[in-house]
């Protein structure tokens, strides 16, 4: 087995200075339940370190009173090529950080930046793969902004129909951990889009019940090292005997949302 080599990265992140869950847009999130956003700080403050020690560059958003899903930065556009895909949010609660991050775009010099004309969540459900983009609708993105990234952002776009609305955006059940591998779950996609996968990609890491429950597939790679939600074990033991290096944090409160690794984690591909 060749060596696996890591590659600096440059993410945007956003501090959850006003996490909570005030309201319920998908299955993980109950506002009856009490948050923390000073566990939350926390855990994303860990991420955040976690991500420097590493050698990655990071920059942040100022967070938006009002929006306590703007932690979740990977939601906010897609990046290739120095070319901005903004997002446009399905539910009316998030609406208002489709602006603030293409609005934070153009003001750091983002030239190439496309407000939207279908419905998107960013890299939530638009994940790149080497020289492909994978896809995915269902719950949020619409089928008809494929084709929108795909003329715009010039990279084949193949779709993926997810099943399960506890797996709502394609980060939750599929991460990229190079340009030619992904692990996934593959109880969380339709009959059709699971035979994509396995015909694209053979020798895919195919990842359980317990460890998508846990958002263990809301991970981030960069090449070698892949930080994942800790619970995720059995995963980690996957991701180890193909030589990579896994590494848990733990973001439980962010949890409590619907989000992890991924979710908090944009990357800028210049």
């Amino acid at each position: 087995m060749s060596p696996r080599t890591a590659r600096p990265r440059h993410y945007l992140m956003c501090r959850p200075a006003h996490f909570t869950v005030d309201y319920s847009i998908n299955p993980w999130m109950d506002p009856a339940k009490p948050t923390d956003t000073g566990t939350a700080l926390a855990q994303w403050d860990q991420l955040h370190a976690l991500f420097l020690r590493l050698g990655h560059t990071v920059e942040l958003i100022d967070p938006v009173p009002g929006l306590p899903d703007m932690v979740f930065a990977a939601n906010g556009a897609t990046v290739v090529d120095g070319k901005v895909l903004g997002a446009r949010f399905r539910y009316p609660e998030r609406t208002a950080e489709g602006p603030a991050y293409t609005d934070w775009f153009r003001a750091h010099g983002w030239t190439q930046v496309r407000d939207a004309e279908h419905v998107n969540e960013g890299e939530g459900d638009l994940l790149v793969a080497g020289e492909r983009i994978l896809a995915g609708t269902g719950f949020r993105t619409e089928a008809a902004a494929h084709a929108e990234a795909e003329r715009f952002l010039g990279r084949e776009v193949v779709t993926l129909r997810l099943v399960d609305p506890r797996y709502y955006h394609l980060d939750t059940a599929l991460a990229v951990l190079s340009d030619t591998e992904i692990m996934y779950h593959p109880a969380a996609f339709d009959p059709a889009s699971r035979a994509v996968l396995e015909r694209l990609y053979p020798d895919a890491i195919t990842a359980g019940a317990q460890d998508a429950q846990v958002f263990g597939l809301n991970a981030v790679s960069d090449g070698a090292n892949v930080i994942l939600p800790e619970a995720a074990v059995g995963l980690a033991e996957q991701l180890r005997a193909r030589g990579f290096n896994p590494i848990g944090v733990d973001l439980t409160e962010l949890l409590r949302a619907g989000g992890a690794v991924k979710c908090c984690t944009l990357e800028l591909r210049h």
